[in-house]
């Protein structure tokens, strides 16, 4: 069996637009999404906040039996798009073949900050399918039933690499023969005050510039503060190769290698090695050396230790030569959804051969060994394989390869 995992479909809902073609449009010309808003709450200093936040209209919320979580109705809202896009309604796989798995690292939280302000604010009666809206599972849950998807249903929460390691797994269990295809993906949708408010106080959060919010988050920058928040959800359909051509479909895009581990160092400061080593091993899967990666995704949160460990972990991996770009700085920082999402930046870039920039880089950390791209989209007429990175708080790394089946 083929050790490689075809991707037959992609959607989105994101800051930079729902459609790929609009996220396309802003992720090559570096346009940020990022706005500067004010939190006030009572007893509290008003707080000026980085974010970048989607144009999704929520009365997506109702189509479902059960009221859903923003989250969860951006999940399905990305599916059907990659489902559609996958041509699965005209040839769908048997239902026990096919599997969702989902991640998201906060699931749910709009529904509990909603219903502890339904109870001790407003001192109503939460709703009675509340705790349905927010439990971790929902959004695969949801997806199961919309698809009929009677494989496996799976929710990984790991923080900032839960999405990633969702395609990752779904990519093994592919590999192993248990299902054919299945519908992954991640989502996060927490711009919510009580949430919000939690961010701040980690101080992980950038500070907008009075003069040009967007460009609040500088990944690998001297000037460095933060990130912004963000929100949204990217599916992706992933299919084996046999399925892909028993059923007739032409693939372009495909997965080759992932990765997992931890660093088991600390909660919030990342270890280099531990990234290294996951970058390392996600090569080994995709029987991939350094030299034939082109272009890598990283992580790249714009804070000040997590950008100087992947500096690190990157140039002791690639060296001094592989081009990387750090998205976050335009789209915002999706939590659990930033794997999928960020995998679609990768995949984009291998479509089109072009190398987004890291926006806002104005003054690059002397102290970073690596070739990040800025200014302008780079031309990469001979780009076959990307890496995209997703490092998380606790520990958990996650890395994913993915290339263009053709060369």
């Amino acid at each position: 069996m083929s050790s490689l995992v075809c991707v037959s479909g992609v959607g989105l809902v994101s800051p930079l637009g729902h459609t790929l073609a609009a996220f396309d449009e802003a992720l090559f010309a570096g346009r940020s999404a990022v706005v500067a808003r004010t939190l006030e709450m009572e007893g509290l200093e008003p707080m000026s906040l980085p974010l970048a936040p989607c144009a999704f209209d929520d009365s997506e919320r109702s189509v479902s039996r059960l009221p859903l979580d923003r989250g969860t109705a951006m999940a399905l809202a990305a599916a059907r798009d990659a489902y559609a896009q996958a041509g699965l309604a005209e040839t769908p796989p048997a239902d026990e073949r096919l599997g969702i798995y989902w991640g998201s690292g906060m699931a749910g939280i709009a529904t509990y900050d909603d219903s502890a302000r339904t109870l001790y604010v407003e001192r109503r009666r939460v709703r009675p399918t509340a705790v349905l809206s927010a439990m971790p599972n929902a959004a695969a849950a949801e997806l199961s039933l919309r698809f009929r998807a009677r494989g496996a249903s799976l929710t990984y929460a790991c923080a900032c690499a839960s999405s990633a390691v969702a395609i990752g797994e779904a990519m093994r269990a592919i590999r192993a023969g248990w299902i054919d295809v299945a519908i992954v993906g991640g989502h996060e949708a927490m711009l919510t005050p009580g949430t919000l408010a939690g961010w701040h106080a980690m101080r992980v959060l950038a500070t907008p510039p009075a003069d040009d919010p967007a460009s609040a988050c500088r990944p690998f920058s001297a000037d460095r503060s933060g990130f912004a928040m963000g929100e949204g959800a990217a599916a992706l359909v992933i299919e084996s190769e046999a399925h892909a051509k028993a059923r007739g479909v032409g693939v372009d895009l495909v997965l080759a290698g992932y990765a997992t581990n931890s660093d088991s160092t600390h909660m919030t400061n990342p270890d280099p090695s531990g990234q290294a080593r996951a970058m390392r091993a996600a090569l080994a899967d995709a029987g991939l050396s350094p030299a034939d990666i082109g272009h890598i995704n990283a992580h790249g949160t714009a804070t000040a230790a997590g950008d100087a460990a992947e500096a690190a972990s990157i140039h002791d991996v690639f060296g001094d030569d592989a081009p990387v770009s750090a998205t976050k700085a335009i789209h915002g920082h999706l939590l659990g959804g930033g794997g999928a999402l960020e995998l679609v930046a990768t995949l984009r870039a291998l479509v089109h051969r072009r190398l987004p920039p890291t926006a806002h880089l104005r003054q690059p950390d002397p102290a970073f060994s690596i070739d990040v791209v800025r200014g302008e989209a780079r031309s990469a007429p001979g780009l076959r394989w990307a890496v995209s990175n997703s490092f998380a708080f606790g520990g958990t790394n996650a890395v994913l390869v993915a290339g263009r089946s053709g060369g």
